[in-house]
């Protein structure tokens, strides 16, 4: 591929050094023998402006070549058309300097050829060759009114508009028509190309030819269309055109429409003028136009960049999404075995007090770890503020106690001290979201133990009593290593450590703080540190809640018909099946299982069921397809009413089950209470539809 683009732009120069080389050659013929005033001075001089413009945009020896060619031709068709041979020198010594120089101030300004892009480069670039072509003229004026009594006043001003018309209007143009981000805008069909420019030639034609009677401001909407339609390219093309058929035929004196009543000298300024304005105009219009093109073609192209990263970003959603899915199911799974079965020990009315004081720790630590399992596969609610609160009558102070007791096991492992204060003078419940707060509470906990060696950890409760509501503080205060002030407000920040030494030594992605900010902030509450390092940290939560009526907790909730309602249980992991049976049990039901969904549907078959309740990853068949196929049944059979029982959790996969034909949702690990709410919801539903 490299050798291919150097082969490809070895072409591009030649081809540009041989365009140049004719280009030169013709205007050298042009000037000398078509727009020569009576005093011998060329009236436009495009010469030199490309033998610069060749210089800034040749590589190697490709420059050299073309100044030899510049040289060369530049003294013999000089001789050809009368110059002496010490003018001819003359000559092509000063307009080959002048063009050096103009290299020469290119390359320290613009380091290369400056680019004609803008309104502002197209009268930058005059104002560096204009002083050029000043001192060129006058050291060229002064040479020959020393050596040849010509008038210096004169042949300063003749010399002068030649080199500097010349180079103002050449230069800008050649460096417009080489410009591959010129020919990249406008492109239109060369049909349509070639009739601007046919008609450019005919109005100018028109206006300059001496029987015509047209004005030669005519020639400017045309020019101006060209601009137009092509841009920059089509502005230079256009007064190219213009001068070369304008210039012969007014210097002949043909034309009266030039001023040839005035004399030749009259007659070649307005020339120089006309063409100078012209150009000018024509080519800032097609520069502005050139620029909104251009700005088209960025925003275009920001477009299309824009759709490609949403594609992207889409993708690596759904992957985060499938991610996401797969973990939820896997994370899911034994959590349903670990509250499942600490729930069925705690019904157990032999356990001593402190077993069973250890089974609810499991069950609330359970809860916890459940909790912080659905912000995570949810984390983009939490990024997006959407973190729903379900507050109710909570003692804080119970909250505190039972948060500590779960991390005890954890600090009594390194050898640290918890100490549990509390300073509640109100001793009433509060209007909190337990589960968010044991939460935030936990993270702080965790984080004191896994930063802290030895010493201590002292959990605090203090609440205020307010008019209206009461102020709530929870701290965290530690012995452990401390962190710098400047990185403290890193803490609660997505993905960051303070020390990202320290994150390799305790471990963690950096996300608990920052998900106990929004949980906080949701609370409409403040959570910060405070913190000295090498003597420990204090994170303390301070929250503002209403005190709340103490309600009586509600009794377990029992299906209408114990005994009577018949269960199936689907599922394939054998732990699943015992949890929900022994759970049904308690309450009456009479619980049959099926391993897969191809058992589910030979059982609703054979058998009535009130309630089926329905794994979905199953082998031999999945639990859509059984529930499609158990809808198929006729009679009653088939409207048994089916509730998906699942680790799928997320939005998108409860959409399926609803789809295939399900009736409600249990997302594992299962909690009891919300299983006997959905079994007694869809009992009486069906007593209630029997009965109508």
């Amino acid at each position: 591929m490299p050798h291919r683009l150097a082969a490809q732009e070895r072409r591009r120069q030649a081809a540009l050094l041989l365009a140049l080389a004719v280009a030169t050659v013709v205007s050298l013929a042009f000037s000398e023998y078509l727009t020569r005033t009576p005093l011998g001075v060329a009236a436009f001089w495009p010469a030199n402006a490309l033998l610069a413009a060749g210089l800034l945009t040749l590589t190697g020896s490709r420059g050299l070549s073309l100044s030899v060619v510049f040289v060369a031709f530049h003294l013999i068709i000089g001789l050809l058309v009368g110059d002496t041979l010490l003018r001819a020198l003359l000559y092509v010594v000063i307009d080959t300097s002048e063009a050096v120089a103009i290299w020469a101030i290119c390359q320290k300004l613009w380091r290369g050829a400056p680019r004609i892009r803008s309104l502002r480069s197209l009268i930058l670039l005059p104002a560096v060759t204009t002083p050029v072509a000043a001192a060129a003229s006058l050291l060229v004026a002064g040479i020959l009114t020393l050596g040849y009594g010509e008038p210096f006043v004169r042949g300063v001003t003749d010399w002068f508009l030649r080199c500097g018309l010349g180079l103002a209007v050449a230069l800008p143009a050649t460096l417009v028509l080489i410009d591959a981000e010129h020919r990249r805008s406008f492109q239109r069909d060369w049909r349509e190309q070639l009739l601007l420019m046919f008609a450019v030639a005919a109005v100018t034609l028109l206006c300059a030819h001496p029987a015509s009677g047209a004005p030669p401001f005519l020639i400017f909407p045309v020019a101006l269309a060209a601009a137009y339609r092509l841009g920059a390219r089509g502005a230079a093309m256009a007064c190219v055109i213009v001068a070369v058929i304008t210039l012969p035929i007014a210097m002949s004196g043909a034309s009266p429409r030039f001023n040839a009543v005035l004399g030749p000298v009259a007659q070649a300024r307005t020339i120089q003028v006309f063409i100078a304005v012209l150009f000018y105009t024509s080519l800032a219009a097609g520069l502005a136009l050139a620029q909104q093109d251009r700005l088209k073609r960025l925003l275009l192209r920001r477009e299309l960049l824009t759709r490609a990263a949403r594609s992207r970003a889409l993708a690596a959603t759904e992957a985060k999404t499938e991610f996401l899915a797969t973990m939820s199911h896997e994370i899911r799974t034994p959590l349903n075995s670990v509250l499942g079965f600490a729930q069925l020990l705690a019904t157990r009315e032999d356990l001593p007090p402190e077993v069973r004081r250890q089974v609810n720790l499991i069950d609330s630590a359970g809860a916890a770890l459940l909790t912080v399992v659905n912000d995570i596969l949810d984390f983009s609610r939490v990024e997006a503020g959407l973190i729903e609160l379900l507050p109710a009558p909570t003692s804080a102070a119970q909250l505190m106690r039972d948060t500590v007791a779960i991390m005890a096991p954890e600090a009594r492992a390194k050898g640290l001290s918890l100490e549990l204060e509390i300073i509640d003078p109100v001793d009433a419940l509060h209007d909190l979201d337990a589960d968010r707060l044991r939460q935030v509470l936990i993270n702080l906990l965790n984080n004191a133990v896994k930063f802290t060696d030895e010493g201590r950890i002292d959990a605090r409760l203090i609440v205020e009593q307010g008019v209206i509501e009461d102020r709530l503080k929870f701290e965290i205060i530690d012995t452990g290593v401390g962190i710098e002030l400047d990185k403290q407000a890193l803490l609660f920040q997505r993905f960051s450590q303070a020390d990202s030494s320290m994150s390799r030594l305790h471990g963690g992605a950096g996300l608990g703080l920052a998900i106990c900010r929004a949980l906080v902030d949701v609370m409409g509450g403040k959570i910060g540190v405070d913190s000295v390092p090498g003597r420990g940290s204090c994170f303390w939560v301070e929250l503002s809640a209403p005190i709340a009526d103490a309600i009586e907790a509600p009794e377990r909730p029992k299906v209408s018909t114990p005994g009577a309602a018949r269960v199936l249980i689907v599922d394939d992991h054998p732990i699943n099946l015992e949890i929900g049976e022994a759970l049904l049990t308690l309450v009456g039901c009479e619980v049959e299982v099926a391993e897969n969904g191809k058992q589910a549907v030979e059982k609703a078959m054979m058998g009535d069921y009130d309630v089926i309740l329905m794994d979905i990853h199953m082998p031999q068949m999945d639990g859509l397809q059984a529930t499609r196929a158990i809808k198929a049944l006729p009679g009653v059979r088939g409207k048994a009413p089916i509730i998906a029982m699942s680790a799928d959790a997320l939005p998108r996969q409860v959409e399926r089950c609803y789809a295939a034909g399900m009736v409600d949702h249990i997302a594992k690990p299962i909690q009891r209470e919300v299983l006997y709410a959905k079994v007694e919801r869809w009992l009486n539903h069906g007593k209630a539809g029997a009965e109508a």
